[in-house]
């Protein structure tokens, strides 16, 4: 069997970096790592390609030679995806898809041959069953959550590492919390499930053995979900792993503002080899965190508890949302002194937009607001819904508030 993994393009957005990239002689940010998992989990003896179009080009070569293209993708990747779907069709090569786009829009995609929806743990086993006996299904689905400790170690070989600023590796999935605006519960569930200590080192010693010694981005999107384990067992693991190896990697995650109330978690995390964490904020106005359910943020001094992160040697990257009912016209220039006041190095500021099967979804289904599906970029200036705020004062605000931030990092790096 030959198979042809493809990525689909990010588009140029905020959140991309495609622009700094350049700056470092790099092509993306990160390998997908979803589709490097995905290709450790197929029969040895299949012969496997890899496309990532954030890095090269799909060529119609690429896609004559397979009996199958897999392909995975983000929301913001539809057009992507699209363009992918309709070269293969003309190709007649059949298409195996997954990943959030396809689960949460099955219903979108009448050309794939093969949905391979949820986590592919539980359902890409099923296909590969059926697809032996020659009676593989449109459709392969699950209600169950998977148990990641079985997860194999990407299959790096697929990539060529000098196009990426940084590896990616997977420790954790599920976020305890229930962000109103947020799908990773949809998609992961509420209960942080994790990689054993020596699982997560193992991924280290792959990365080392492929030669790799620059950053790794901890892709989980809360880092410190299960706190106890990350304390008591991982991060240890990782301190004594880092030392023998004389610190080969700089580290970087996702958490949340409340690491800044355990110091001792904080320190374990420098001696680990973290040097950024990416916090989502969200916004300085207490209304709109009550109003979205981020719990984490309220009744507490923001700007307090980023300086305790930053003064503990962790750089703080943010998160921040405009658009709640709760915001006024004068966000702009709260968010605008906070990120200021904060030192935050880089702020990523989007507009507000629901995801299918979020509560902010749901809410705003049962209000009458909803106008469209998102489209997964929340900085091209769209939103799926109708804002109690005038929507020409929001867009203008935001705008203002991206010029602001691009000038005050000149300023910084001059």
């Amino acid at each position: 069997m030959k198979i042809l993994l493809i990525y689909p393009r990010c588009p140029d957005t905020f959140w991309s970096f495609r622009h700094a990239l350049k700056f470092v002689m790099k092509k993306a940010s990160g390998p997908p790592l979803g589709l490097l998992t995905v290709a450790a989990m197929l029969p040895d003896s299949w012969e496997q390609r890899m496309v990532d179009l954030n890095v090269g080009k799909l060529r119609d070569k690429d896609i004559q030679w397979a009996d199958y293209v897999f392909i995975s993708a983000m929301t913001v990747q539809r057009e992507s995806v699209n363009e992918v779907i309709a070269r293969c069709r003309k190709w007649n090569t059949k298409i195996v898809a997954g990943g959030p786009l396809f689960t949460a829009h099955r219903d979108e995609f009448p050309e794939v041959d093969h949905l391979i929806l949820n986590e592919a743990e539980l359902t890409l086993p099923l296909f590969l069953q059926d697809l032996e006996q020659n009676i593989p299904k449109h459709i392969y689905t699950s209600t169950e959550f998977a148990d990641i400790s079985t997860t194999p170690i990407p299959k790096w070989s697929l990539i060529k590492p000098r196009h990426y600023a940084t590896m990616n590796i997977q420790y954790s999935r599920g976020c305890p919390y229930d962000c109103h605006f947020c799908d990773i519960t949809v998609l992961y569930g509420h209960k942080p499930r994790t990689k054993s200590g020596p699982q997560l080192i193992a991924e280290f010693d792959s990365l080392r053995q492929f030669g790799w010694d620059n950053g790794v981005f901890l892709v989980d999107d809360n880092f410190i979900g299960n706190k106890g384990k990350i304390k008591a067992e991982i991060l240890p693991q990782m301190i004594t792993w880092m030392e023998t190896n004389k610190h080969p990697f700089k580290l970087s995650t996702e958490g949340t503002i409340n690491m800044a109330d355990d110091e001792e978690l904080m320190v374990m995390m420098v001696k680990a080899g973290f040097n950024t964490v990416f916090v989502g904020i969200e916004s300085p106005n207490e209304a709109s965190l009550i109003e979205c359910g981020k719990v984490t943020n309220k009744n507490r001094d923001l700007v307090d508890s980023i300086h305790k992160i930053q003064s503990a040697g962790l750089q703080v990257e943010a998160g921040f949302i405009l658009g709640f009912d709760n915001d006024s016209p004068r966000i702009f220039d709260l968010l605008s002194n906070f990120i200021q006041e904060t030192g935050i190095v880089t702020a990523m500021v989007g507009l507000l937009n629901a995801p299918i099967g979020t509560k902010l979804y749901e809410r705003l289904r049962s209000e009458g607001r909803l106008l469209k599906n998102m489209s997964g970029n929340n900085t091209d200036f769209s939103l799926n819904f109708i804002p109690k705020m005038n929507v020409d004062t929001l867009l203008e605000g935001y705008r203002d508030i991206l010029k602001k931030s691009m000038h005050r990092r000149i300023i910084m790096r001059g």
